[in-house]
């Protein structure tokens, strides 16, 4: 698979987009984290691709007006986000648009209905257009011809064979479509740096609050909608500072492959069509045993991590111990230096003269011959 999207981005018909690396909701818990996380994704594309991404997609198309800023401050020309009709009012989607705040980058708005026929209607039998063929696909595409510039279509790549079965003939409409829509002379496909570059904007695009593509409210509520929810993401985020300060690779990632955002899905306990929705991709029987296996994971860490900080802490302080050993005692008095010692020498003796050497022998030989001399007392 990785080899056939190397081969499609060599065609310059493709782009690689930008996104983060975990699939997480960081910016919005952590902006340091998340700056991490879209560098590690930059790199891997340019280590698999050889490209450098321009636009920027964030997980589950989650936006907001400061996320637009930060990517134009980090150099993007585009973004991606919902055409919302709650933000667009009257307009149409099918227009580029400036984030609000910004002055540079434009942002690229998916037509969800255009997109939600494909992506949940399309096997749908009890749809009122089922079942859909690539014509009046293409036909209701050409239909926007004078309402607007580009028709964005946005949808997950699993839609196409998991959401979308075999059998439902998604991979035949797909193969005639190109053909169907390059009919009309006046359509053609873009990627989203083309489109971006290729129009002019037609207004600003607000959106102050966290805009998504998840369930009917567009919102976070589909990963923090509920008190259990809340708890898990919070409790994630909040290991941080400490996880970082391990500065271990393994417990780092094991972190960041719990910040996955379903995870938090899967905790949804929402009803009608979007609990339906939620379900279908859990693999667990309940939101609440989704949330006992999170918590017993992240539990797990927290032991992990906490065991690796005491660690570090006491090396540190056998460190300092050590340090403190070997240095020389310091002390506030003057070095003195010790004085000398004395040592004992004898007077060598002036040297006499020939005649005190000859009194001296006069003397020794009458001491000799003299009786009185020589008797003990």
């Amino acid at each position: 698979m990785l080899e056939s999207f190397q081969e499609l981005v060599a065609t310059g018909r493709v782009e690689i987009l930008a996104d983060t690396y975990h699939h997480s909701l960081a910016f919005f818990y952590s902006v340091p984290e998340f700056k991490r996380q879209v560098k590690k994704h930059e790199r891997r594309i340019k280590q698999l691709f050889g490209v450098k991404p321009r636009v920027f997609r964030n997980t589950e198309l989650s936006y907001r007006n400061d996320l637009a800023k930060w990517c134009e401050d980090n150099g993007y020309i585009g973004i991606m986000a919902e055409g919302w009709d709650k933000y667009l009012g009257w307009r149409s989607p099918n227009y580029v648009y400036r984030p609000a705040g910004c002055s540079k980058i434009k942002v690229l708005l998916k037509n969800y209905k255009l997109s939600d026929d494909i992506a949940f209607r399309f096997g749908n039998k009890e749809w009122v257009d089922y079942p859909l063929s690539a014509d009046t696909y293409a036909s209701w595409i050409h239909a926007h011809h004078g309402d607007g510039e580009t028709v964005n279509l946005f949808m997950d790549y699993e839609s196409f064979g998991e959401h979308q079965w075999e059998d439902t003939g998604i991979f035949e409409f797909l193969k005639v479509l190109p053909e169907m829509v390059m009919r009309h002379p006046d359509t053609s496909f873009k990627t989203a740096s083309q489109t971006v570059e290729s129009y002019d904007v037609a207004g600003e695009y607000d959106v102050p609050d966290v805009l998504t593509w998840a369930d009917t409210d567009r919102d976070l509520t589909a990963w923090t909608g509920n008190d259990i929810q809340r708890d898990a993401i919070a409790a994630t985020y909040k290991m941080e500072k400490d996880v970082m300060k391990t500065r271990k690779r393994d417990i780092i990632e094991n972190w960041r492959k719990l910040q996955t955002s379903d995870h938090f899905y899967y905790m949804c306990t929402k009803w009608s069509n979007d609990g339906d929705v939620h379900a279908y991709f859990s693999p667990y029987q309940s939101p609440y045993e989704a949330y006992i296996a999170f918590m017993n994971a992240l539990s797990d860490l927290q032991l992990r991590v906490s065991h690796c900080l005491a660690q570090r802490e006491q090396q540190e302080l056998e460190n300092q111990q050590s340090e403190v050993d070997t240095e020389e005692p310091q002390t506030d008095h003057p070095k003195v230096t010790p004085a000398p010692e004395e040592t004992t020498t004898q007077k060598t003796p002036e040297p006499k003269s020939p005649a005190e050497d000859r009194k001296i022998s006069w003397w020794n030989k009458l001491i000799n011959k003299t009786p009185f001399f020589k008797s003990s007392v």
